[in-house]
């Protein structure tokens, strides 16, 4: 499937839209200037535990005294607010929307804070046939939720990518210089094939790929301090290689009474801006 870009519109454009999408692109360049990086968290598949993942990062390198915020780019299922205590609504200044605060200070975006309790996302248009602009909406968002917050100065933002792996193109022709991804699998085949598919999203767009996290890699045992079996598969290893890219982490199913373990310090090292 083709389509004619900006790029490929002849004679003058009436609509100026070029000029509004680039003074978009100024203003995310200047509201992330004190960012020092930025990585997106990407699966190409719901359900792996991508946002659980993306929290429990967060709070590892903030608890390390310093300073991160957190983007919950997965508009349709928001839930990365809850898992860092953020509450909303997000404060409106005069000149920037000003994050909510989780814990340990995490500064938070997301649609969770915006929609009402048990509301779905819904765009307002009398103009039908929502399908047809519906990803033009989204990336809008996207540019809105980094271009109009004041996330100030931060040593890491995270963004919590949506399931689509078509997004991370968009989020890349906006911070393209500071972004850089991790993918987040399940041991599972099947997850080894979607995820597959966003490694190879990434690479495509240029992004950088830090490497890959196992989750739901086992379970752990509330009672024995061990860790069972919960899917076969080693998808994280084999994509991984596949990419050349490290394992970072192999990290189990933690149920409610069994003890966390401490996520493994190449996975919070891989996090450390580049100097």
């Amino acid at each position: 499937m083709t389509h004619r870009t900006y790029f490929d519109v002849e004679g003058p454009d009436r609509s100026a839209l070029g000029e509004q999408v680039g003074r978009q692109r100024a203003r995310v360049i200047e509201r992330l200037r004190n960012v020092k990086r930025v990585v997106a968290i990407v699966s190409g598949k719901g359900g792996v535990g991508k946002s659980y993942v993306t929290a429990s990062l967060a709070r590892v390198v903030a608890e390390r005294a310093a300073s991160v915020g957190v983007l919950d780019a997965d508009l349709q299922s928001p839930t990365v607010a809850r898992l860092l205590g953020a509450c909303g609504p997000l404060r409106v200044g005069d000149d920037a929307v000003h994050p909510a605060l989780g814990s340990h200070d995490i500064r938070v975006v997301s649609t969770d804070l915006l929609l009402d309790d048990g509301r779905p996302l819904a765009w307002r248009s009398t103009a039908g046939e929502s399908h047809v602009w519906r990803g033009a909406a989204e990336a809008s968002v996207l540019r809105e939720f980094l271009g109009d917050v004041a996330w100030g100065a931060l040593d890491l933002l995270l963004i919590d990518m949506p399931p689509d792996a078509g997004r991370l193109a968009d989020l890349a022709t906006l911070v393209h210089d500071k972004l850089a991804a991790i993918a987040v699998t399940i041991p599972s085949d099947e997850s080894a094939r979607s995820v597959q598919r966003a490694l190879a999203a990434a690479r495509d767009a240029g992004v950088t790929i830090l490497g890959v996290v196992e989750n739901m890699s086992g379970y752990a045992c509330a009672t024995c301090d061990t860790i069972g079996p919960l899917f076969s598969g080693n998808a994280g290893a084999r994509l991984a290689a596949a990419f050349d890219v490290p394992l970072l982490a192999r990290l189990p199913f933690v149920p409610p009474g069994a003890s966390t373990p401490p996520l493994p310090m190449s996975l919070v090292q891989a996090l450390a801006p580049s100097p």
